[in-house]
């Protein structure tokens, strides 16, 4: 909380004096319906908070010396190529490496050679489930104290796609085998939740947070762990900037609580990305701005690793010149702005703490109803997870449509001259690929994607 010594020659005003004198101001409007507003979440918004918002309630707190790296994203189709690159970018200010693996032919020596493993953390995204290429990672792993988080995550596989990688036995089969040869590794966490599907698919904030910890219960549940449980998540943010700080927030503030059911105590390892669900192909600038908020509310968020999206992400192949950018945003960020350890100025902050508060007593809540009514899992083969975050797709799609939600560029002050179908190199809309599923999969969509269709037609 602020140092209220600094103004001890002012006497205290208490919520109920700010109010009624806001009430005068307004001279005749009616409070609630002027300047009182409610979220997607159903978290009511009023225009100021006070210590009393937060007289006898909990609250969260960082550790003092937490601080957050800047990570890179690269595809390693080929292991001497993304190996230099890896050394490029890291040269030129990455921290964190992410590294997508898309077959078992990766060659882990090749790929990791020269990068320090004792100061550059790795993360891994496995497009495939096979034990044999972690057997050969961990090989080359062997004695080296590096900091490795291998992102598996089966249920994701099947929330995204609608098919397990194999089955679910030989599923869980496999991920048993790969748990048995990480789980005495302290440096290593085996298991990722991508919560960044929800939010890119329409979820509202309670829903991502609620669905988050059902999607790790599963995997608490199912591995029954006695002591540790190293987990990592992945967030995307979007930007509703303290929306999204409250949330990171929360997130840590709900696993620390799960884990504490199962006498567990270490922390979550987190890695945030910018949402894809508000970016744009139309006026593409903007979404540097987009990014560069919502870079900030992960690092006041607390998390541990940010990976900024390219501007041009959605609709370009990888390029040196949006990669820079997008990764000098998070050295300006760091550098020049000094958010190198910033993730506890949130702390303190009435509004923030309040939201925090309120979203995770709402996820809490949410969760609770998750797991009464069979689990994470179960209710995905049930469509109910698909069907709630599809209501809420909805309502956040409307506010766009009725220009309640401003996309600049998009469905406001548009660009007439602005020409877009020759500079497409990927398709940046949803796929539509029939195909047989167990599930319905859950499908990520951006808000602008209808329009963008028909303005691309009308060029």
């Amino acid at each position: 909380m602020s140092d209220t010594r600094l103004f001890s020659e002012f006497p205290e005003v208490s919520a109920k004096q700010w109010k009624q004198k806001i009430q005068v101001d307004l001279k005749g409007a009616d409070y609630n319906d002027t300047l009182v507003w409610e979220s997607l979440e159903g978290i009511t918004v009023k225009p100021f908070y006070h210590p009393d918002d937060l007289q006898g309630k909990p609250t969260f707190r960082i550790s003092e010396n937490h601080s957050w790296h800047i990570a890179q994203s690269i595809y390693a189709g080929e292991s001497k190529k993304a190996n230099a690159k890896a050394l490029d970018v890291l040269k030129k200010g990455a921290e964190s490496l992410l590294f997508t693996i898309p077959d078992e032919e990766t060659d882990f020596e090749i790929l990791l050679a020269n990068i320090d493993l004792e100061v550059v953390p790795l993360h891994f995204h496995f497009e495939f489930l096979k034990v044999e290429p972690f057997k050969k990672l961990l090989a080359f792993l062997d004695g080296a104290k590096s900091t490795v988080h291998l992102n598996v995550d089966i249920i994701g596989h099947l929330a995204r796609s609608g098919n397990w990688y194999h089955n679910l036995e030989k599923d869980h089969e496999l991920l048993n085998e790969i748990y048995a040869l990480t789980s005495t590794l302290n440096t290593i966490s085996l298991v990722g939740v991508d919560l960044g599907l929800y939010q890119n698919a329409g979820a509202n904030m309670v829903q991502q947070l609620a669905y988050g910890m059902a999607h790790a219960n599963e995997y608490l549940a199912h591995f029954n762990p006695k002591s540790s449980f190293p987990i990592t998540f992945k967030v995307a943010l979007g930007s509703n900037y303290f929306f999204e700080i409250a949330k990171l927030r929360a997130l840590r503030w709900l696993w620390s609580t799960l884990a504490g059911e199962y006498g567990i105590q270490n922390d979550c390892h987190i890695i945030a990305v910018p949402s894809k669900r508000n970016k744009t192909i139309y006026d593409y600038n903007v979404n540097m701005l987009r990014t560069t908020s919502e870079c900030m509310s992960a690092v006041l968020g607390g998390a541990d690793a940010v990976c900024n999206l390219a501007y041009d992400a959605i609709y370009h192949k990888n390029n040196e010149f949006g990669e820079r950018i997008a990764r000098n945003q998070l050295l300006l960020l760091k550098e020049e702005s000094y958010m190198a350890e910033a993730a506890q100025i949130s702390e303190g902050a009435y509004y923030i703490e309040s939201l925090t508060q309120q979203m995770a007593e709402k996820a809490l809540s949410l969760f609770k109803q998750v797991e009464a009514s069979g689990g994470f899992l179960d209710a995905l083969k049930k469509g109910t997870i698909q069907q709630k975050i599809a209501v809420g797709a909805e309502k956040e799609q409307q506010q766009f449509d009725t220009g309640q939600t401003v996309l600049l560029g998009t469905n406001s002050f548009q660009n007439p001259h602005d020409r877009m179908k020759d500079n497409l190199e990927l398709f940046p809309f949803v796929k539509n690929k029939p195909r047989k599923t167990l599930i319905v999969p859950i499908i990520e969509k951006r808000l602008a994607e209808t329009t963008e269709q028909k303005r691309l037609e009308d060029e």
